[in-house]
């Protein structure tokens, strides 16, 4: 007796690491899951948000999670020095949003007009810092760089001169304690790596294949959705994903609306482009790690 109709099959449970907690850096994603666009693909998307606790390669190597964001630096150090089993599949910042920020009446508006001043930086971020000031052609030891704690208090009370910070994010927190801000890309600058590298492990990409094009095709759906209008979908987000952050919703569409072209490419969302991949490799190499094209997959980007 023939079968009447198709027999569901069950979805593949499927683990996402963000890089950090629940903000407009992750719209898409939220988008993708909340229209049903990973069931479409056949995927149970389990969403864990990251924070400053939480690192990224960990999780995948731990088997917490089979996918996650990571900064190409790190995820490419720890290729270069240690033999990690990453691979960078995809590249949700074409152009990195980290830059340094400066209050208007004060403007450092390139690294040259560091020299002399004091810059706060994470410290997870220096070797990025000095890398963009060894391409610019600036002497590291002629910039006073101090720790940041992701507070811009230091720099609105002029303690600091400037700080390294997402430029997507941190103006409109100054903008709110009555200053203006004004900022500039390490990007633009020589430093030109990816943010929020999608990274997987090797045997999982072995083993998960048709989930992570899975993944990447929902996500990126979401993400065009989004970006359509940034300023619709953080506001439908304030009693769920957005909830309890203690940022406003203006603080996400400011943010939102500012990653936007960072994040597209006319190549699709997530792409690689040979082009910058090498742009990638040799600023990388400027700070002495020896990235190499193999680290880079881009072939589950073609299937999508």
């Amino acid at each position: 007796m023939p079968l009447l109709g198709r027999i569901a099959q069950a979805a593949s449970p499927f683990a996402f690491q963000a890089s950090w907690i629940n903000d407009a850096e992750f719209t898409g994603y939220f988008v993708a899951a909340d229209k049903g666009y990973y069931k479409e693909e056949g995927l149970d998307l389990t969403y864990l948000s990251g924070g400053p606790d939480v690192i990224p390669e960990s999780t995948i190597i731990a088997g917490k999670a089979d996918l996650t964001l990571t900064t190409p630096d790190t995820t490419l150090k720890a290729i270069a020095e240690q033999g990690a089993p990453f691979k960078i599949i995809g590249a949700q910042y074409q152009k990195n949003p980290i830059g340094i920020v400066s209050l208007a009446k004060n403007p450092i508006r390139e690294p040259k007009d560091l020299v002399g001043k004091t810059l706060a930086v994470p410290p997870v971020n220096v070797i990025s810092v000095e890398a963009m000031l060894k391409i610019s052609g600036v002497d590291r030891g002629q910039v006073n760089i101090v720790p940041y704690a992701y507070d811009p208090t230091p720099l609105i009370k002029g303690e600091i001169d400037a700080s390294l910070d997402f430029t997507t994010n941190v103006p409109f927190t100054i903008k709110q304690a009555g200053e203006e801000a004004t900022s500039f890309l390490l990007y633009d600058f020589g430093f030109t790596i990816f943010n929020d590298t999608v990274v997987v492990t090797e045997d999982v990409l072995k083993a998960k294949r048709k989930e992570i094009v899975a993944f990447l095709k929902a996500s990126r759906k979401g993400w065009e959705e989004n970006l359509a209008d940034p300023t619709f979908y953080p506001k439908t987000f304030a009693e769920s994903w957005f909830k309890g952050t203690g940022r406003s919703i203006e603080n996400e569409v400011f943010f939102n609306t500012a990653q936007k072209p960072l994040i597209e490419s006319s190549n699709g969302i997530f792409s690689m482009t040979e082009e910058a991949i090498a742009a990638n490799i040799e600023a990388l190499a400027a700070v002495g790690i020896k990235a190499n094209r193999s680290s880079f997959d881009t072939t589950l980007l073609e299937e999508i």
